[in-house]
């Protein structure tokens, strides 16, 4: 069978998450019904990262087979036309190898996690940024941030439930930086590794507002890390905020 990457973009608001559940809507369940209208025996798909209730998407990456080989630009343009009106939208869509996984063959993941400061309730922008009604340095910030970049034993950042094998990994980079916005003050939070544990984002960057709210001292963050304890971890923060922003291969299958 012919295998396709998808890159997909999704408002995660409307769904449980991108796997699909029996009971709750999914980003998977929306673009596996889309992939069903064109071929009825259509396998069920594999996706790069299984983000979270509430977390968008403006570069997911799944792949699927289907039975015909279909031209990528018309694939896309049925797909989005079968995807109304769940907010999900196919962005481009490539031929790729039998080899190719949309999961296993990923060398880099990059979120987005955007923090916007003012004290009143947002009108336009609820459900896509974390509200924080107080000031946050990015100095701060920035000076905890260092202590996470590298391989580390990131324990203290796992959700409880998190099924990686192994709660060792290499955080790439970390940059955080203000940005202009209608919406007041924006602070964003960008993360580059080659993969994530379960909430692991999120709890850094719950810790990361500690530390930029001048409750805690940038080292404390260090010694969090460094516990490898649940416990030590900050509240984490909300899933609005977080944004899967990119997918890299080794051979990028959209390049064309």
């Amino acid at each position: 069978m012919p295998r396709f990457a998808l890159k997909i973009e999704y408002d995660g608001r409307p769904f449980s998450g991108w796997q699909r559940q029996a009971d709750h809507p999914s980003v998977q369940e929306a673009v596996e019904r889309a992939l069903r209208r064109l071929d009825p025996d259509a396998p069920a798909i594999a996706a790069a990262g299984r983000t979270d209730a509430g977390v968008h998407a403006f570069w997911q990456v799944a792949h699927c087979d289907l039975a015909r080989d279909w031209d990528p630009f018309r694939l896309s343009d049925a797909l989005n036309h079968h995807l109304k009106p769940d907010p999900v939208a196919i962005r481009d869509a490539a031929r790729v190898s039998g080899r190719f996984h949309a999961r296993f063959s990923a060398v880099e993941r990059r979120y987005l996690y955007r923090v916007i400061v003012r004290r009143s309730p947002l009108a336009m922008e609820r459900g896509h940024v974390w509200r924080v009604p107080h000031s946050l340095s990015v100095d701060f910030m920035t000076e905890a941030a260092a202590h996470l970049e590298g391989r580390h034993d990131f324990t203290t950042f796992r959700a409880a439930l998190c099924q990686a094998k192994s709660p060792v990994k290499t955080l790439d980079e970390v940059r955080i930086f203000s940005v202009d916005s209608h919406a007041g003050e924006e602070i964003q939070f960008f993360f580059r590794a080659r993969s994530f544990l379960h909430h692991q984002v999120r709890g850094m960057v719950g810790t990361l507002e500690k530390a930029g709210s001048g409750k805690w001292p940038p080292k404390a963050v260090a010694d969090a890390l460094a516990a490898a304890d649940r416990s030590r971890c900050g509240p984490v923060a909300p899933p609005d905020g977080l944004h899967l922003i990119g997918v890299s291969y080794p051979d990028d299958p959209f390049a064309a």
